[in-house]
Protein backbone atom coordinates (compact mmCIF):
# COMPACT_ATOMS: atom_id res chain seq x y z
CA UNK A 1 0.00 0.00 0.00
CA UNK A 2 0.88 3.06 0.32
CA UNK A 3 0.59 3.91 3.93
CA UNK A 4 -1.04 7.25 5.24
CA UNK A 5 -1.69 5.89 8.42
CA UNK A 6 -5.12 6.86 9.92
CA UNK A 7 -5.66 9.08 12.47
CA UNK A 8 -9.08 9.62 12.11
CA UNK A 9 -11.97 11.30 10.18
CA UNK A 10 -13.54 14.77 10.71
CA UNK A 11 -17.08 15.99 10.65
CA UNK A 12 -19.34 12.82 9.77
CA UNK A 13 -22.38 14.12 11.88
CA UNK A 14 -23.38 13.14 14.55
CA UNK A 15 -27.08 12.43 16.61
CA UNK A 16 -28.23 14.60 19.10
CA UNK A 17 -27.96 12.31 22.29
CA UNK A 18 -24.50 11.78 23.78
CA UNK A 19 -23.27 8.09 24.56
CA UNK A 20 -23.03 7.33 28.12
CA UNK A 21 -20.17 5.37 30.06
CA UNK A 22 -21.23 2.16 31.43
CA UNK A 23 -20.66 1.45 34.90
CA UNK A 24 -20.51 -2.34 34.46
CA UNK A 25 -17.49 -2.07 31.37
CA UNK A 26 -15.27 -1.23 34.13
CA UNK A 27 -14.74 -4.79 35.64
CA UNK A 28 -14.89 -5.75 32.09
CA UNK A 29 -12.20 -3.55 31.28
CA UNK A 30 -10.10 -4.90 33.75
CA UNK A 31 -10.49 -8.50 32.94
CA UNK A 32 -9.27 -7.45 29.32
CA UNK A 33 -6.10 -5.98 30.25
CA UNK A 34 -5.27 -8.98 32.45
CA UNK A 35 -5.81 -11.55 29.76
CA UNK A 36 -4.03 -9.82 27.29
CA UNK A 37 -0.97 -8.89 29.57
CA UNK A 38 -0.52 -12.32 30.88
CA UNK A 39 -1.57 -14.73 27.41
CA UNK A 40 -1.12 -11.92 24.28
CA UNK A 41 -0.34 -14.07 20.92
CA UNK A 42 -0.33 -10.78 18.88
CA UNK A 43 3.91 -10.95 19.05
CA UNK A 44 4.67 -14.86 19.42
CA UNK A 45 1.90 -15.50 16.27
CA UNK A 46 3.51 -12.88 14.33
CA UNK A 47 7.33 -14.46 14.90
CA UNK A 48 6.34 -17.68 13.60
CA UNK A 49 4.25 -16.54 10.78
CA UNK A 50 7.56 -14.13 9.36
CA UNK A 51 9.50 -17.59 10.22
CA UNK A 52 7.50 -20.05 8.67
CA UNK A 53 5.73 -18.07 5.88
CA UNK A 54 7.64 -15.19 4.91
CA UNK A 55 6.30 -12.64 2.80
CA UNK A 56 1.93 -12.56 2.64
CA UNK A 57 2.10 -10.92 -1.06
CA UNK A 58 -1.30 -11.30 -2.22
CA UNK A 59 -2.01 -13.93 -5.03
CA UNK A 60 1.09 -16.10 -4.33
CA UNK A 61 1.19 -19.21 -2.56
CA UNK A 62 2.64 -17.36 0.39
CA UNK A 63 -0.03 -15.64 0.67
CA UNK A 64 -2.93 -18.25 0.39
CA UNK A 65 -0.29 -20.17 3.23
CA UNK A 66 -0.81 -16.34 5.46
CA UNK A 67 -4.88 -16.93 4.71
CA UNK A 68 -4.77 -20.53 5.40
CA UNK A 69 -2.56 -19.37 9.15
CA UNK A 70 -5.23 -16.55 10.03
CA UNK A 71 -8.08 -18.87 9.24
CA UNK A 72 -6.46 -21.66 11.36
CA UNK A 73 -5.64 -19.57 14.31
CA UNK A 74 -8.63 -17.90 14.92
CA UNK A 75 -10.94 -21.26 14.48
CA UNK A 76 -8.23 -22.61 17.60
CA UNK A 77 -9.00 -19.28 19.15
CA UNK A 78 -12.87 -21.12 19.20
CA UNK A 79 -14.54 -18.96 16.61
CA UNK A 80 -17.18 -21.05 15.22
CA UNK A 81 -18.30 -18.04 12.82
CA UNK A 82 -14.89 -17.56 10.80
CA UNK A 83 -14.97 -17.81 7.14
CA UNK A 84 -13.14 -16.80 3.94
CA UNK A 85 -14.56 -13.78 1.80
CA UNK A 86 -12.77 -14.75 -1.60
CA UNK A 87 -12.08 -12.46 -4.82
CA UNK A 88 -10.84 -12.73 -7.98
CA UNK A 89 -9.02 -9.10 -9.49
CA UNK A 90 -6.34 -8.35 -11.61
CA UNK A 91 -3.04 -7.96 -10.30
CA UNK A 92 0.48 -7.09 -10.25
CA UNK A 93 4.41 -9.03 -9.15
CA UNK A 94 7.22 -7.75 -10.26
CA UNK A 95 9.86 -10.22 -12.47
CA UNK A 96 13.19 -9.40 -13.44
CA UNK A 97 14.30 -5.22 -13.01
CA UNK A 98 17.96 -3.91 -14.18
CA UNK A 99 18.39 -0.07 -13.64
CA UNK A 100 21.77 1.61 -15.01
CA UNK A 101 22.44 5.08 -15.35
CA UNK A 102 25.56 7.45 -16.92
CA UNK A 103 26.72 10.35 -18.32
CA UNK A 104 26.21 9.08 -22.02
CA UNK A 105 23.80 6.29 -23.67
CA UNK A 106 26.87 4.40 -24.22
CA UNK A 107 28.13 4.57 -20.84
CA UNK A 108 25.75 2.99 -18.13
CA UNK A 109 26.61 1.90 -14.75
CA UNK A 110 24.31 -0.57 -12.90
CA UNK A 111 22.20 1.11 -9.77
CA UNK A 112 20.37 -1.27 -6.90
CA UNK A 113 16.89 -0.78 -7.62
CA UNK A 114 13.19 -1.64 -6.99
CA UNK A 115 10.26 -1.89 -9.34
CA UNK A 116 7.19 -0.05 -8.33
CA UNK A 117 4.12 -1.70 -8.34
CA UNK A 118 1.90 -1.75 -11.57
CA UNK A 119 4.46 -0.87 -13.90
CA UNK A 120 4.01 -2.25 -17.51
CA UNK A 121 4.55 -5.64 -17.98
CA UNK A 122 7.61 -5.33 -20.28
CA UNK A 123 9.63 -2.22 -20.84
CA UNK A 124 13.10 -1.13 -22.40
CA UNK A 125 13.68 2.01 -22.14
CA UNK A 126 16.88 4.57 -22.23
CA UNK A 127 16.58 7.97 -22.05
CA UNK A 128 17.85 11.18 -20.81
CA UNK A 129 17.42 11.87 -16.70
CA UNK A 130 15.67 15.16 -16.16
CA UNK A 131 15.62 16.14 -12.50
CA UNK A 132 11.92 17.61 -11.61
CA UNK A 133 12.27 18.03 -8.19
CA UNK A 134 9.73 17.21 -5.93
CA UNK A 135 7.52 16.00 -8.46
CA UNK A 136 4.76 18.36 -8.05
CA UNK A 137 2.63 19.68 -10.70
CA UNK A 138 3.71 23.10 -10.21
CA UNK A 139 7.61 22.15 -11.17
CA UNK A 140 6.51 20.53 -14.38
CA UNK A 141 4.50 23.97 -15.52
CA UNK A 142 7.45 25.93 -13.99
CA UNK A 143 9.47 23.97 -16.91
CA UNK A 144 7.14 23.92 -20.24
CA UNK A 145 7.86 20.80 -22.05
CA UNK A 146 11.42 19.69 -20.17
CA UNK A 147 10.60 16.20 -19.17
CA UNK A 148 8.80 15.00 -22.65
CA UNK A 149 10.34 11.79 -24.05
CA UNK A 150 12.88 12.00 -21.28
CA UNK A 151 12.82 9.91 -17.27
CA UNK A 152 11.81 11.90 -14.81
CA UNK A 153 13.75 11.97 -11.66
CA UNK A 154 11.86 12.60 -8.44
CA UNK A 155 12.40 12.85 -4.71
CA UNK A 156 9.98 10.71 -2.70
CA UNK A 157 8.92 13.22 0.28
CA UNK A 158 9.81 16.67 0.03
CA UNK A 159 13.23 17.91 -0.32
CA UNK A 160 14.92 19.50 2.61
CA UNK A 161 14.58 23.27 2.31
CA UNK A 162 11.59 23.11 -0.03
CA UNK A 163 7.96 23.37 0.57
CA UNK A 164 5.15 21.85 -0.79
CA UNK A 165 2.04 19.22 -0.29
CA UNK A 166 2.77 15.78 0.26
CA UNK A 167 1.66 13.31 -2.53
CA UNK A 168 1.37 9.76 -2.47
CA UNK A 169 4.01 7.97 -5.14
CA UNK A 170 1.53 7.56 -7.05
CA UNK A 171 0.10 10.62 -8.02
CA UNK A 172 3.95 11.74 -8.43
CA UNK A 173 3.76 9.64 -11.41
CA UNK A 174 0.42 9.96 -12.73
CA UNK A 175 1.78 14.06 -13.00
CA UNK A 176 4.86 12.74 -14.79
CA UNK A 177 3.30 10.63 -17.10
CA UNK A 178 0.71 13.66 -17.53
CA UNK A 179 3.90 16.06 -18.93
CA UNK A 180 4.80 12.92 -21.19
CA UNK A 181 7.52 11.60 -18.97
CA UNK A 182 8.35 8.47 -20.42
CA UNK A 183 9.81 6.76 -17.06
CA UNK A 184 9.95 7.73 -13.59
CA UNK A 185 12.79 7.16 -11.10
CA UNK A 186 11.47 8.00 -7.47
CA UNK A 187 14.61 8.51 -4.90
CA UNK A 188 13.46 7.07 -1.22
CA UNK A 189 14.16 9.43 1.36
CA UNK A 190 15.84 6.92 3.30
CA UNK A 191 19.36 6.88 4.43
CA UNK A 192 21.76 3.48 3.82
CA UNK A 193 21.11 2.42 0.31
CA UNK A 194 16.90 1.34 1.72
CA UNK A 195 15.25 0.27 -1.43
CA UNK A 196 11.06 1.14 -0.69
CA UNK A 197 8.36 -0.42 -2.99
CA UNK A 198 4.92 0.04 -2.94
CA UNK A 199 2.37 0.85 -6.10
CA UNK A 200 2.81 3.76 -8.57
CA UNK A 201 -0.74 3.32 -9.94
CA UNK A 202 -3.62 5.94 -8.82
CA UNK A 203 -6.23 4.01 -10.14
CA UNK A 204 -4.57 0.30 -9.37
CA UNK A 205 -4.77 -0.75 -13.08
CA UNK A 206 -1.20 -0.98 -15.21
CA UNK A 207 1.21 2.72 -15.95
CA UNK A 208 2.10 3.27 -18.97
CA UNK A 209 5.19 4.03 -17.70
CA UNK A 210 8.33 2.14 -15.90
CA UNK A 211 8.57 3.14 -12.39
CA UNK A 212 11.58 1.98 -10.06
CA UNK A 213 12.96 3.43 -6.67
CA UNK A 214 16.31 3.78 -5.80
CA UNK A 215 18.08 4.40 -2.95
CA UNK A 216 18.36 7.87 -1.22
CA UNK A 217 22.54 8.47 -1.63
CA UNK A 218 22.17 7.21 -5.49
CA UNK A 219 19.17 9.76 -6.24
CA UNK A 220 21.31 12.72 -4.57
CA UNK A 221 24.25 11.93 -5.99
CA UNK A 222 22.68 11.98 -9.66
CA UNK A 223 20.70 15.38 -8.51
CA UNK A 224 24.51 16.50 -8.29
CA UNK A 225 25.30 15.69 -11.26
CA UNK A 226 22.60 16.67 -13.58
CA UNK A 227 23.80 20.39 -12.18
CA UNK A 228 26.98 19.86 -14.43
CA UNK A 229 25.75 17.92 -17.49
CA UNK A 230 23.28 15.66 -18.78
CA UNK A 231 22.81 11.88 -17.50
CA UNK A 232 21.52 9.07 -19.31
CA UNK A 233 19.12 6.22 -17.85
CA UNK A 234 18.40 2.79 -18.88
CA UNK A 235 14.90 0.82 -17.55
CA UNK A 236 14.91 -2.91 -18.35
CA UNK A 237 12.01 -4.81 -16.66
CA UNK A 238 9.11 -7.66 -16.65
CA UNK A 239 6.19 -8.15 -14.53
CA UNK A 240 3.17 -10.08 -14.18
CA UNK A 241 -0.01 -8.05 -14.51
CA UNK A 242 -3.40 -10.55 -14.66
CA UNK A 243 -6.28 -12.04 -12.51
CA UNK A 244 -5.16 -13.60 -9.37
CA UNK A 245 -7.18 -15.16 -6.15
CA UNK A 246 -7.50 -13.93 -2.90
CA UNK A 247 -9.57 -14.70 0.35
CA UNK A 248 -10.38 -11.96 3.23
CA UNK A 249 -10.74 -13.51 6.37
CA UNK A 250 -13.80 -13.05 8.67
CA UNK A 251 -14.52 -14.07 11.98
CA UNK A 252 -17.53 -12.69 13.55
CA UNK A 253 -18.73 -12.52 17.56
CA UNK A 254 -23.01 -11.86 16.65
CA UNK A 255 -24.36 -9.11 18.82
CA UNK A 256 -26.50 -10.10 22.11
CA UNK A 257 -29.11 -7.74 21.68
CA UNK A 258 -28.60 -5.48 18.30
CA UNK A 259 -27.23 -8.08 16.12
CA UNK A 260 -28.13 -5.82 13.21
CA UNK A 261 -25.68 -2.87 14.35
CA UNK A 262 -21.97 -4.28 13.27
CA UNK A 263 -18.62 -2.55 14.16
CA UNK A 264 -15.54 -4.07 11.63
CA UNK A 265 -12.15 -3.59 13.03
CA UNK A 266 -9.17 -5.00 10.75
CA UNK A 267 -6.13 -4.45 9.50
CA UNK A 268 -4.23 -6.20 6.31
CA UNK A 269 -2.95 -9.65 6.24
CA UNK A 270 -1.09 -8.99 3.19
CA UNK A 271 2.11 -7.63 2.73
CA UNK A 272 5.28 -6.75 -0.20
CA UNK A 273 7.63 -9.76 -1.07
CA UNK A 274 10.99 -7.38 -0.32
CA UNK A 275 10.91 -8.21 3.27
CA UNK A 276 8.34 -10.50 5.65
CA UNK A 277 6.25 -7.21 6.57
CA UNK A 278 6.83 -7.28 10.06
CA UNK A 279 5.76 -3.78 10.57
CA UNK A 280 3.64 -2.88 7.78
CA UNK A 281 1.30 -4.55 8.68
CA UNK A 282 2.09 -7.40 10.98
CA UNK A 283 1.70 -5.04 14.13
CA UNK A 284 -1.37 -4.42 12.74
CA UNK A 285 -3.15 -7.92 11.68
CA UNK A 286 -1.61 -9.52 13.99
CA UNK A 287 -2.85 -7.22 17.41
CA UNK A 288 -6.44 -7.35 15.26
CA UNK A 289 -6.10 -11.63 15.81
CA UNK A 290 -5.37 -11.38 19.38
CA UNK A 291 -8.28 -8.52 19.77
CA UNK A 292 -10.77 -11.49 18.74
CA UNK A 293 -8.50 -14.31 20.87
CA UNK A 294 -9.33 -12.27 23.46
CA UNK A 295 -12.98 -11.29 22.88
CA UNK A 296 -13.02 -15.13 22.69
CA UNK A 297 -11.28 -16.24 26.08
CA UNK A 298 -13.53 -13.91 28.15
CA UNK A 299 -16.44 -14.94 25.91
CA UNK A 300 -17.14 -11.00 25.68
CA UNK A 301 -20.82 -10.39 24.20
CA UNK A 302 -21.52 -6.89 23.68
CA UNK A 303 -25.20 -5.70 22.46
CA UNK A 304 -23.58 -5.01 18.71
CA UNK A 305 -21.70 -7.63 16.27
CA UNK A 306 -18.23 -7.32 15.91
CA UNK A 307 -16.47 -8.53 13.12
CA UNK A 308 -12.66 -8.78 12.90
CA UNK A 309 -11.59 -8.96 9.06
CA UNK A 310 -7.73 -9.54 7.90
CA UNK A 311 -8.01 -8.03 4.10
CA UNK A 312 -5.79 -8.87 1.42
CA UNK A 313 -4.72 -6.76 -1.51
CA UNK A 314 -4.63 -3.55 0.42
CA UNK A 315 -1.05 -3.10 -1.01
CA UNK A 316 -2.27 -3.59 -4.66
CA UNK A 317 -4.73 -1.20 -4.23
CA UNK A 318 -7.06 -1.98 -1.55
CA UNK A 319 -8.06 -4.86 -3.10
CA UNK A 320 -9.49 -7.13 -0.24
CA UNK A 321 -11.22 -4.06 1.35
CA UNK A 322 -12.69 -2.80 -2.06
CA UNK A 323 -14.33 -6.54 -2.61
CA UNK A 324 -15.50 -6.55 1.13
CA UNK A 325 -17.06 -3.16 0.43
CA UNK A 326 -19.00 -4.25 -2.81
CA UNK A 327 -20.08 -7.21 -1.28
CA UNK A 328 -21.55 -5.43 1.87
CA UNK A 329 -22.80 -2.90 -0.84
CA UNK A 330 -24.45 -5.40 -3.00
CA UNK A 331 -26.93 -7.30 -0.15
CA UNK A 332 -27.18 -3.90 1.24
CA UNK A 333 -25.61 -4.82 4.66
CA UNK A 334 -23.24 -1.55 4.26
CA UNK A 335 -26.19 0.55 6.41
CA UNK A 336 -25.46 -1.84 9.55
CA UNK A 337 -21.82 -1.07 9.33
CA UNK A 338 -21.59 1.47 12.53
CA UNK A 339 -18.16 2.19 12.38
CA UNK A 340 -14.52 0.27 10.82
CA UNK A 341 -11.40 0.79 13.03
CA UNK A 342 -8.63 0.48 11.04
CA UNK A 343 -5.28 -0.78 12.02
CA UNK A 344 -3.11 -0.20 9.44
CA UNK A 345 1.11 -0.58 11.12
CA UNK A 346 -0.72 0.86 14.09
CA UNK A 347 2.20 0.19 16.99
CA UNK A 348 1.84 0.84 20.83
CA UNK A 349 -1.99 2.62 21.06
CA UNK A 350 -2.04 5.19 23.79
CA UNK A 351 -5.02 6.86 21.82
CA UNK A 352 -8.04 7.10 20.11
CA UNK A 353 -9.21 8.53 16.40
CA UNK A 354 -12.68 8.92 14.99
CA UNK A 355 -13.83 10.44 12.02
CA UNK A 356 -16.36 12.30 14.07
CA UNK A 357 -15.84 14.94 16.78
CA UNK A 358 -19.13 14.14 17.71
CA UNK A 359 -17.78 10.44 18.97
CA UNK A 360 -14.81 12.21 21.37
CA UNK A 361 -17.19 12.25 24.64
CA UNK A 362 -18.01 8.12 23.92
CA UNK A 363 -14.07 7.70 22.91
CA UNK A 364 -12.83 9.59 25.56
CA UNK A 365 -15.00 8.10 28.32
CA UNK A 366 -14.00 4.47 27.21
CA UNK A 367 -10.38 6.25 27.03
CA UNK A 368 -10.85 6.98 30.52
CA UNK A 369 -11.69 3.73 31.83
CA UNK A 370 -8.51 2.48 30.30
CA UNK A 371 -6.81 5.28 31.82
CA UNK A 372 -7.47 4.44 35.26
CA UNK A 373 -6.77 0.88 34.79
CA UNK A 374 -3.40 1.93 33.19
CA UNK A 375 -1.94 5.64 32.95
CA UNK A 376 0.31 4.93 30.32
CA UNK A 377 -2.63 5.47 28.57
CA UNK A 378 -2.99 9.11 27.51
CA UNK A 379 -6.62 8.93 25.74
CA UNK A 380 -5.65 11.69 23.81
CA UNK A 381 -8.86 11.69 20.87
CA UNK A 382 -7.55 13.12 17.55
CA UNK A 383 -9.19 13.23 13.78
CA UNK A 384 -8.29 13.70 10.49
CA UNK A 385 -8.76 12.38 6.91
CA UNK A 386 -6.66 10.70 4.43
CA UNK A 387 -6.62 7.55 1.75
CA UNK A 388 -4.60 5.25 0.77
CA UNK A 389 -5.42 2.41 4.15
CA UNK A 390 -8.54 -0.02 4.49
CA UNK A 391 -10.51 2.44 5.75
CA UNK A 392 -10.93 4.22 2.21
CA UNK A 393 -13.35 2.26 0.55
CA UNK A 394 -15.87 2.51 4.08
CA UNK A 395 -15.38 5.81 4.27
CA UNK A 396 -16.50 6.45 0.33
CA UNK A 397 -19.48 4.93 1.41
CA UNK A 398 -19.83 7.22 4.10
CA UNK A 399 -19.12 4.74 6.75
CA UNK A 400 -17.67 6.94 10.26
CA UNK A 401 -13.77 5.30 10.34
CA UNK A 402 -11.27 5.51 13.26
CA UNK A 403 -8.52 3.65 15.27
CA UNK A 404 -6.10 4.46 17.48
CA UNK A 405 -2.50 6.06 17.37
CA UNK A 406 0.81 6.32 20.18
CA UNK A 407 4.24 5.89 20.08
CA UNK A 408 4.74 3.57 16.82
CA UNK A 409 8.65 4.40 16.58
CA UNK A 410 9.01 2.21 19.22
CA UNK A 411 8.27 -1.00 16.63
CA UNK A 412 11.19 -0.38 14.41
CA UNK A 413 12.58 2.68 12.06
CA UNK A 414 9.77 4.33 10.07
CA UNK A 415 12.52 3.78 7.36
CA UNK A 416 11.57 0.02 6.72
CA UNK A 417 8.00 0.81 5.58
CA UNK A 418 7.86 -1.13 2.52
CA UNK A 419 11.22 -1.73 2.18
CA UNK A 420 13.68 -4.52 1.76
CA UNK A 421 13.85 -4.28 6.08
CA UNK A 422 11.11 -4.76 7.28
CA UNK A 423 11.65 -7.98 9.29
CA UNK A 424 10.33 -9.32 12.48
CA UNK A 425 13.64 -8.05 14.56
CA UNK A 426 11.99 -4.54 14.07
CA UNK A 427 10.06 -5.01 16.24
CA UNK A 428 11.49 -4.31 19.96
CA UNK A 429 8.76 -4.24 21.99
CA UNK A 430 6.06 -6.85 22.75
CA UNK A 431 4.58 -4.44 24.76
CA UNK A 432 3.76 -2.55 22.70
CA UNK A 433 1.42 -4.83 20.89
CA UNK A 434 0.35 -5.91 23.85
CA UNK A 435 -1.22 -2.56 24.09
CA UNK A 436 -2.72 -1.90 21.16
CA UNK A 437 -4.56 -5.17 21.67
CA UNK A 438 -5.75 -4.57 25.50
CA UNK A 439 -6.81 -1.03 25.10
CA UNK A 440 -8.30 -1.27 21.32
CA UNK A 441 -10.30 -4.39 22.44
CA UNK A 442 -11.64 -2.11 25.57
CA UNK A 443 -12.60 0.57 22.79
CA UNK A 444 -14.40 -2.25 20.71
CA UNK A 445 -16.13 -3.44 23.47
CA UNK A 446 -17.35 -0.40 24.84
CA UNK A 447 -18.59 0.75 21.18
CA UNK A 448 -20.39 -2.58 20.80
CA UNK A 449 -22.09 -2.39 24.16
CA UNK A 450 -22.89 1.15 24.47
CA UNK A 451 -26.57 2.26 24.32
CA UNK A 452 -26.11 4.50 21.62
CA UNK A 453 -23.66 5.47 19.33
CA UNK A 454 -23.69 9.44 18.82
CA UNK A 455 -22.59 8.89 14.71
CA UNK A 456 -24.78 8.34 11.62
CA UNK A 457 -23.35 6.81 8.06
CA UNK A 458 -23.51 9.97 5.77
CA UNK A 459 -25.85 9.82 2.57
CA UNK A 460 -24.30 10.33 -0.91
CA UNK A 461 -24.03 14.30 -0.60
CA UNK A 462 -22.70 13.97 2.75
CA UNK A 463 -20.32 12.32 1.34
CA UNK A 464 -19.60 14.14 -1.04
CA UNK A 465 -19.30 17.19 1.00
CA UNK A 466 -16.96 15.24 3.63
CA UNK A 467 -14.39 14.70 1.14
CA UNK A 468 -14.11 18.30 -0.31
CA UNK A 469 -13.57 19.72 2.93
CA UNK A 470 -10.82 17.66 3.36
CA UNK A 471 -9.32 18.31 0.26
CA UNK A 472 -9.68 14.58 -1.52
CA UNK A 473 -11.30 15.43 -4.42
CA UNK A 474 -7.83 15.59 -6.62
CA UNK A 475 -6.65 12.93 -5.87
CA UNK A 476 -9.57 10.92 -5.82
CA UNK A 477 -10.30 11.87 -9.38
CA UNK A 478 -7.00 10.39 -10.18
CA UNK A 479 -7.45 7.13 -8.94
CA UNK A 480 -11.05 7.25 -10.43
CA UNK A 481 -12.70 6.89 -7.23
CA UNK A 482 -14.92 10.19 -7.48
CA UNK A 483 -18.10 8.89 -8.66
CA UNK A 484 -19.74 12.95 -8.23
CA UNK A 485 -20.26 14.83 -11.25
CA UNK A 486 -20.28 18.48 -10.52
Amino acid sequence: MSKFILTGLLAFGSLSLAAQQNPDWEPVFRKINDEVQQNSKAYSTLKEATETIGHRLTGSANGKKAEDYTFNLLKSYGFTDVRYQPFEVESWSRGTLAVSVGNSATALQPVKSVSLAHSPVKADLTAEVVDMGNGLDSEYVSKPGLVKGKIALVYLGILPGTTGRYLHRSEKTAIATKYGAKGIIIINTVDGGTLLTGTASVTGKLIPIPAVCIGKEDGMKFKEQLKSGPLYSRLNMTNFSGMIKARNVIATIKGSSLPQEKIVVGGHLDSWDLATGAIDNGIGSFSVLDMARTFQKLKLAPKRTIEFVMFMGEEQGLLGSKAYVAAATKNKQIDQVRYMLNFDMTGDVRNFSSSVPAAKELFQSIGAIANKIDTTFANGFTTGAGLHSDHQPFMLQGVPTGGGGGARGVNGPAGCYHADCDVFSLITSEQGMKNTVRFVTMLLYGLGDAPTIPVKKLNDEETKQFLLQHNLKEPLVLEGEWRWKD
